[in-house]
């Protein structure tokens, strides 16, 4: 069985940066993490503010930025067995947006969205890497 570990959302915007001052200064919360593209592109940040914890990123790669009535968030869902997470959900009528693979950055992830529409990033931790190393792979 596979364990649940952490749930979050991710946050598309035009403009990560920007956004990322906004939420620190507003929820009077930090910036933990950020990794970018060369481009300057942030493809993952988090913010904690109290007990609270949410990424951020700019859209891009198949992640629109919310445009009128738009909501678009991910949720990331962090477990112990993704497999067996993607096989539950897929079973349950899920679609595969992008399949489970290891990433550079230490996570074996996919994406999949949900009968309802919503998309789930299923993530499990497979190397503990320090930011400086996840940034030397992403860039």
């Amino acid at each position: 069985m596979s364990h649940i570990t952490a749930l979050h959302p991710r946050l598309v915007v035009e403009g990560a940066d920007a956004a990322l001052d906004f939420y620190a200064r507003a929820l009077g919360g930090t910036v933990t993490e950020r990794f970018a593209l060369p481009d300057g592109r942030v493809v993952h940040s988090m913010v904690e503010a109290g007990p609270i914890r949410f990424a951020v990123k700019d859209a891009g790669d198949g992640d629109p930025a919310p445009t009128g009535d738009g909501v678009p968030v991910i949720m990331s869902l962090d477990v112990s067995d993704a497999d067996a997470v993607a096989e539950r959900m897929l079973g349950g009528g899920a679609t595969v947006i992008f399949p489970l693979a290891d990433h550079g950055y230490g996570d074996y992830a996919g994406r999949l969205r949900d009968p309802f529409g919503h998309q789930w990033m299923i993530s499990q931790r497979i190397e503990d890497l320090t930011p400086e190393q996840i940034q030397e792979r992403v860039g």
